[in-house]
């Protein structure tokens, strides 16, 4: 079983990297922001209190993110192990998230933070464009659709989204930096951080993570080595 979480600042590349990992290791990738934007889009009391903070790239609150975090963690689907992209975002979520695992009888194996400069984060985040029909992504640099501005699949106008305009971007980041950085030094202090340059190129990163998990998950947790 395998439980681990993924840290960087948005853009790093936490989604990619969990994504390809969930087909790798077989288990659940946990989006905090996919779940989100699914509220967000079945109109859900708590896509309806979260959608403000999104739109202006704000954090959404502790208490609507650990109610839906909660509620994800205990589906049966969840017990099998997970990769927890976007969240915990700040201490107190972190706290938490260990108190419930604690509950459960779980611990984290590791938690993996992706390096990346701030003008590459701006770079690919500000280039994105999103097909409201079908949910496929491209990217004006690295990964344009054919006809410009058009999806290759389905044939929609592509969007761009409002928390990946320049400004918001700008402003995610500045949210980040104070306050999402401090778990750095909270897991760290944990002994489960690992940092990893997120520049690497994407099989490098997934090569490099997943000798990590290997390692974590065939380590004694704390309270075995006591005993």
């Amino acid at each position: 079983m395998t439980r681990i979480l993924m840290l960087g600042p948005p853009g790093s590349g936490k989604g990619t990297q969990a994504s390809a990992l969930r087909r790798r290791q077989g288990i659940l990738h946990i989006a905090s922001g996919d779940l989100l934007r699914a509220h967000v889009a079945d109109d859900t009391e708590l896509g309806r209190r979260a959608k403000p903070f999104m739109d202006r790239g704000d954090l959404v609150p502790d208490e609507l993110i650990l109610d839906m975090m909660s509620d994800r963690l205990s589906q049966p689907d969840a017990q099998r192990g997970y990769i927890l992209d976007g969240f915990p975002r700040t201490l107190a979520q972190a706290e938490t998230l260990d108190r419930r695992l604690q509950e459960l009888g779980q611990r984290l194996h590791a938690a993996i933070y992706l390096q990346v400069p701030e003008a590459e984060l701006l770079r690919r985040l500000s280039g994105r464009r999103t097909c409201p029909s079908c949910n496929a992504i491209y990217h004006l640099d690295t990964m344009p659709s054919a006809k410009e501005g058009i999806c290759d699949l389905c044939g929609s106008a592509l969007i761009q989204r409002e928390d990946e305009r320049p400004d918001v971007v700008r402003n995610r980041l500045e949210v980040y930096a104070h306050q999402t950085e401090p778990l750095l030094h909270y897991y760290r202090d944990c002994g489960l951080l690992y940092e990893i340059d997120g520049t690497i190129g994407v099989d490098r990163v997934l090569a490099r993570i997943a000798d990590i998990v290997e390692q974590r998950a065939a380590a004694p947790s704390p309270e075995e080595q006591r005993t």
